[in-house]
């Protein structure tokens, strides 16, 4: 009976709802008084966790950052695609290679599946200035085998 109960369990955690698929809760990245950022992964399988420890309209070009998961895939390699959007209208499409085989540029390159990340600390970034507006970002990691590692389409409201 044990068996039976974890094995529901585990079933119950890992299936999409088949009653018309509830979505992952929207988080807050950061708020301030002008600047808000908010995410909801689009993983149907899995959430994860970010933050950024500066919230401001002036970005800074060393943003420090936290990012929590429970990989699924192994990350031999890992890369990042960045979308932008405002008013249905692309305005950025950004590729960035996070893990290479021969140049892994942070500690958890080479995690496997079922392996846990977390990250604290900054990432090198271009410093400006986040103009007004809202703006849709879509965000995708994955790995070398073109499998999405995690995922999010995010919010960005400056005022």
């Amino acid at each position: 009976m044990k068996g039976f109960t974890a094995l529901f369990l585990v079933w119950t955690l890992l299936s999409p709802d088949s009653g018309g698929g509830e979505a992952w809760p929207t988080h807050t990245v950061c708020r301030d008084g002008s600047l808000e950022v908010l995410y909801q992964s689009c993983d149907p399988l899995q959430d994860f966790g970010f933050s950024v420890d500066q919230c401001s309209k002036q970005l800074k070009s060393n943003l420090n950052i936290r990012f929590g998961i429970i990989l699924r895939e192994d990350i031999k390699e890992l890369f990042l695609d960045v979308a932008l959007f405002t008013k249905g209208s692309s305005i950025l499409n950004y590729s960035y290679p996070i893990c290479e085989e021969d140049l892994p540029k942070f500690t958890f390159c080479g995690r496997r599946k079922g392996e846990q990340i977390y990250y604290a600390g900054p990432i090198n970034n271009p410093g400006f200035e986040v103009p007004e507006g809202e703006y849709q970002v879509l965000l995708e990691l994955y790995n070398e085998n073109h499998s999405t590692v995690a995922c999010a389409n995010a919010t960005v409201i400056c005022s």
